[in-house]
């Protein structure tokens, strides 16, 4: 491995972690709850969901990463991912509220760690499938 390798994966490393903390951040404002106060206090179920949403959102930039010659690209495929990803897990929660009185932002707020699995498998579930379309 010479220089230029790794000084290339710094650079898509670094744009990476600065992406995945910004998609993160941009997360939180589709969240009824806090999730750092919530992890702060030991809500289990708040931690699960959240550590299942940073696996996904790392997957699909690994994937982008894998399937792209070029930076600029492969952060904007991810970022067009994670838009996707906020808006079929909207409907996705929308249809569950509705059709099966499953509120899964205030069960997983209240600490039950089922609806917080269901709500972070919507997550992983969207990133495996996003990522093989990219």
């Amino acid at each position: 491995m010479d220089w230029q390798n790794v000084v290339g994966m710094i650079i898509w490393t670094a744009a990476s972690a600065v992406l995945l903390v910004v998609l993160m951040w941009l997360d939180s404002f589709f969240t009824k709850y806090n999730d750092m106060a919530e992890i702060k206090q030991g809500n289990v179920a708040v931690t699960t969901r959240f550590v299942m949403k940073l696996f996904a959102q790392g997957y699909i930039l690994s994937q982008s990463i894998i399937k792209s010659n070029d930076l600029l690209h492969a952060l904007q495929a991810s970022f067009v991912s994670f838009v996707i990803l906020v808006i079929i897990e909207w409907l996705v929660r929308l249809f569950l509220r509705k059709a099966a009185n499953l509120n899964l932002d205030q069960g997983t707020k209240q600490g039950k760690v089922a609806y917080a699995l269901v709500a972070g498998s919507l997550h992983v579930v969207g990133a495996l499938i996003l990522g093989a379309c990219l």
